[in-house]
């Protein structure tokens, strides 16, 4: 749903700039840009956010221009507490878990209960990583300001903020090495990319021409356990892909679809002697009327044979977090060999703190 169409939602905040508030979005890239003028920051592996104050009023806006703040009421009361009485701050909402970040612990705070949010918000606080202000603590409005000027306003605003609340600073550099360095060594602990941003353009509610994302791709060889058809079931319109766990279940972990007609057509002949087949024997979609091989829109569950290779960027939760990019089929790759141990990698166990330093490379 759009921004606008979500405005009912927020009461009236005395700021200049008022949610719901299009944030500057990225343009997806596959390499970090060579010319000069540029900015590097890390992309987080959070909640994007941007956090209204105004007095005693805060309010939080997601991405998609919906309320954050009753999910989050401990950074709502972090920020009422911070010197400055006046922001519009830009930003990624992360939760540290047991000395790492946890991507989880966010997803469990969207939750209509506000008991179990408040639990929630008691044993895993959240904290706001600051990365662009469009508001000063006086009240002016930055967004027409270039970047390198308004960094330089929000370094001072988070400064005086000192170690107040739950707000830290995004680190930055224009140095691409060191950029390359975090996609190298910090990607997958925390980080989930870089973002790079033209230091001489103002901020554009919405716009992505002055900003890319690079995000890290990689690879995994998964077990097809099933398929989805399209509705007149004359083609394939998806594939479920399944890894095997440590005692030997295949669990489901993401789908790979967008194939051609030719090619959907040509998957057809090939699922089709496997059919009636023991599908996934660990985690499952769905319940078990997700396996009704009678309904055209429903899964069909397959002989674990085939192993295809897809390409991903992010896994968490026991699962691809997008769906996957088809690249090749392996018949050489035996099914029982594609378990977990492709997907889990070893996660920062610093905290958020050692995290930053290390992106700022301290």
């Amino acid at each position: 749903m759009a921004a606008a169409a979500l405005g009912a939602r927020f009461p009236p905040i005395a700021l200049p700039l008022r949610p719901p508030l299009e944030p500057m979005e990225p343009f997806p890239a596959d390499t970090l840009p060579v010319r000069d003028g540029w900015q590097f920051e890390p992309k987080w592996d959070g909640f994007r956010c941007l956090a209204f104050r105004r007095d005693a009023e805060v309010l939080l806006q997601s991405k998609s221009g919906q309320r954050l703040d009753r999910y989050f009421p401990e950074l709502v009361e972090a920020l009422r507490a911070l010197p400055q009485q006046c922001f519009v701050l830009d930003g990624e909402i992360v939760i540290e878990d047991a000395g790492m970040l946890s991507f989880e612990q966010l997803l469990l705070r969207l939750h209509p209960a506000d008991s179990r949010v408040r639990r929630l918000a008691a044993e895993t606080p959240a904290t706001l990583v600051a990365f662009d202000l469009l508001v000063d603590e006086r009240g002016r409005v930055l967004t027409a300001e270039p970047l390198h000027a308004r960094r330089l306003r929000l370094e001072g605003l988070v400064a005086r903020a000192g170690r107040v609340g739950r707000l830290r600073l995004s680190p930055a550099t224009a140095d691409r090495p060191v950029a390359e360095r975090w996609m190298a060594t910090l990607v997958g602990r925390g980080l989930d990319g870089v973002v790079a941003k033209r230091v001489d353009t103002g901020y554009r509610p919405g716009e992505r021409q002055a900003m890319v994302k690079v995000k890290p791709s990689r690879t995994a060889d998964c077990v097809v356990a099933a398929c989805r058809y399209d509705p007149s079931h004359r083609a394939v319109a998806s594939l479920l892909l399944g890894l095997y766990d440590a005692g030997g279940l295949l669990d489901h972990v993401g789908f790979c679809a967008g194939f051609s007609g030719s090619d959907r057509a040509a998957l057809r002949d090939l699922v089709e002697p496997l059919q009636c087949g023991s599908g996934f024997t660990g985690h499952a979609p769905g319940s078990a009327k997700g396996w009704n091989r009678r309904a055209s829109n429903q899964f069909e569950p397959l002989w674990p044979e085939l192993v295809c290779e897809v390409a991903f960027d992010h896994f968490s939760c026991g699962r691809f977090r997008h769906g996957t990019t088809f690249l090749r089929w392996r018949p050489d790759k035996r099914p029982a060999a594609c378990t977990f141990e492709q997907v889990v990698t070893s996660r920062w166990q610093g905290g958020l703190d050692r995290l930053l330093a290390a992106a700022s490379g301290r």
